[in-house]
């Protein structure tokens, strides 16, 4: 008891001393401050009595009788005694503090009244338990989530891979600047005094497991009205995407929610009625932090599948920005248990994402098509590809930083881009000059530049399926100008740099070039005399008549097929056009020109501007057809 009290002695010195010094400093108390001040005054009324010796040895009896009596007849009522108000409790804590001076004061008088002393400080007890529970619960303040805010709302449109789209990705949420009140002000101090009376009188093991059990209690009612279920590793590993999906959204805001305001509140709760009693407030959150990182540690142990990947960097994220807070809150021996959870759960999380963005290059390289996609058009593969790497750049640094821990640092040099001979570049680039060949994000971009390499390789081998050589060519020069606008127009430019651009630029141009070449050149061959260097072999010896009317036959091919094909780029598709019309109409009208004198006017179908006018249907996605009706 001697050495108990020595150390409450100090305590209170240093209690003192500090008061001393926010009083110099001539600002108002804080709330530290207050608290501090609170105590002190309960501590030295306690001292006071211990030293108050104006009781002789035979008015003790007498007086402990007067005492309890006190204590007994506010027990047989019923009534709680702090709903009388906060005097009426203070009384009843006076007698409860003068039963115990006036026990210490026994220990070598009278055993039978020390063991009554005892049973009565023992029934004071309960009834402060009781009190201390009723203020907790009655005076209990609702805790609301705080409004998200969204980052990021890119669509990753289903794929090829039958995956489900994902969208609004919750990363962040607005922060209070002030904690929240989690019970009524005016009460604190109430559960501050019952507190140190308990904690006094050697009952502070049932204190604190009464505000442990109300106080987890108000916790697991705010998961429950929230709708974040207690659930197994086994039943979060049978959820189906969507179920999943949903469930981490909730997670993501919960968690932030929980982390940055209700435990930071809930601590300072704590340390108002205990001071820096640490192993209360652990005890009290520990279970549904557990709960928390369980689901965190199952989603990390599910199947990496591509859809999966931006919540769980999603996750990742969140958990490292929470790191030092969670440090914070648990510090000390008593919160190791929780501090080692979390960190290892942030690293599966981790190691599952990793693991996921390299399966994903392999789901890519593995989608395999038995069918041509129809009119050419962009491939859902494309799409998909390129608009998930877009929605990734939102993670660009902890992307980078994962890729990084995983790839060796020798390896992390950018592949050249091949030497491209005058290469023509798309109006947008001209507006990224300074996006030069990127510096940051080392793994991250040479991830990136594999990837658009397998996407390539494998819309390569598609295009092999179209049996038209031309379709070919639309077929890439659509993918691959798709690719190039993703890039050119997101944050995507600051990762392939205007290397990878031009590159593809170049390539696309390319394909329009050859799908010129590969339609036109037959059909312009009847357009040439047998002199031209350039005449296809099986238009050689024919008559002007036979020219237009082989020349006919041909556009008509053309137009039947090409109208059916789709560039839905309204820009490129206008280009393309452009493009042939200058083919065709200048050779036409000087094929026209040279020989409209000699041959009669049923075997010239078409007039230049009937051709210019046709042209314009090509590429519109629904196929058409020119019969014998149509003459000039």
């Amino acid at each position: 008891m001697g050495e108990f009290e020595v150390d409450r002695e100090e305590k209170l010195i240093a209690s003192a001393n500090y008061l001393v010094n926010e009083l110099r400093s001539g600002k108002s108390l804080t709330r530290n401050a207050k608290n501090v001040l609170g105590n002190l005054l309960t501590e030295l009324s306690r001292l006071v009595l211990i030293s108050d010796d104006r009781y002789e040895e035979d008015e003790i009896e007498t007086r402990l009788d007067i005492v309890c009596e006190k204590i007994m007849t506010r027990e047989v009522d019923e009534t709680m005694i702090w709903d009388l108000g906060s005097e009426a409790g203070n009384e009843f804590l006076d007698s409860v503090n003068e039963l115990r001076v006036l026990i210490d004061r026994l220990e070598e008088a009278d055993e039978v009244s020390l063991r009554k002393g005892h049973d009565v400080l023992q029934t004071a007890m309960a009834r402060l338990e009781d009190e201390f529970k009723h203020l907790l619960v009655e005076n209990r303040l609702p805790f609301e989530l705080e409004h998200a805010s969204f980052r990021s709302e890119h669509v990753v449109e289903e794929d090829s891979f039958g995956a489900a789209s994902t969208e609004d990705l919750v990363v962040g949420s607005s922060r209070r600047n002030s904690e929240e009140i989690m019970v009524r002000p005016e009460v604190i101090s109430d559960l501050r005094s019952i507190a140190n009376t308990m904690v006094a009188s050697g009952y502070d093991r049932e204190c604190l497991q009464v505000c442990t059990m109300v106080r987890k209690e108000a916790l697991d009612e705010f998961l429950y009205d929230h709708e974040v279920e207690k659930l197994s590793i086994e039943a979060v590993l049978k959820m189906d995407w969507a179920t999943l999906n949903t469930n981490i959204k909730k997670w993501v805001l919960v968690m932030r929610n929980i982390v940055q305001m209700y435990l930071v509140s809930e601590k300072s709760l704590h340390n108002q009625i205990f001071g820096d009693v640490l192993t209360c407030f652990v005890d009290t959150v520990k279970a549904p932090v557990m709960q928390l990182l369980n689901f965190g540690e199952a989603v990390s142990l599910g199947p990496r599948q591509p859809e999966k990947l931006l919540r769980i960097l999603e996750m990742y994220e969140l958990a490292s920005e929470l790191l030092p807070e969670i440090d914070a809150l648990f510090s000390g021996n008593h919160g190791d248990s929780v501090r080692g959870e979390y960190r290892e759960v942030m690293r599966r999380l981790g190691d599952c994402a990793r693991a996921t963005f390299l399966e994903f290059k392999s789901a890519i390289a593995s989608d395999v098509s038995s069918h041509p996609f129809p009119g050419g058009a962009v491939h859902p593969l494309t799409n998909y590809v390129m608009n998930y790497l877009m929605a990734l750049t939102d993670f660009s640094q902890t992307l980078d930083s994962l890729l990084m821990e995983h790839d060796d640092v020798d390896d992390l040099t950018i592949p050249p881009s091949p030497d491209v001979i005058n290469p023509v570049v798309v109006e947008e680039e001209s507006t990224y000059e300074n996006s030069s060949s990127p510096e940051k994000f080392l793994a991250m971009t040479k991830h990136f530049y594999s990837i658009t390499s397998v996407l390539e390789a494998n819309l390569e081998e598609k295009a092999k399926l179209y049996r038209d050589v031309s379709l070919r060519h639309i077929f890439l020069l659509n993918n691959i100008h798709y690719m190039t606008r993703k890039v050119l127009k997101s944050e995507l430019k600051h990762i392939f740099g205007d290397k990878w651009n031009r590159k593809h630029t170049w390539k696309f141009q390319q394909q329009a070039t050859e799908y010129e070449r590969s339609t036109w050149l037959p059909v312009l061959s009847f357009l040439k005399d047998d002199s031209g260097s350039g005449s296809g072999s099986g238009s050689r010896g024919l008559r002007p008549r036979e020219r237009f009317q082989g020349f006919n036959s041909a556009f008509e091919e053309v137009y039947k097929a090409q109208t059916g094909w789709l560039i839905s780029d309204e820009r490129l598709r206008e280009d393309v056009r452009t493009k042939a019309s200058m083919w065709v109409i200048q050779a036409y009208w000087t094929f026209y020109s040279r020989h409209k004198n000699s041959v009669s006017e049923r075997y010239i179908k078409y007039s230049t501007d009937d051709l210019e006018k046709l042209l314009l249907d090509l590429f519109a996605g629904s196929s058409k057809s020119l019969n014998n009706s149509y003459r000039r």
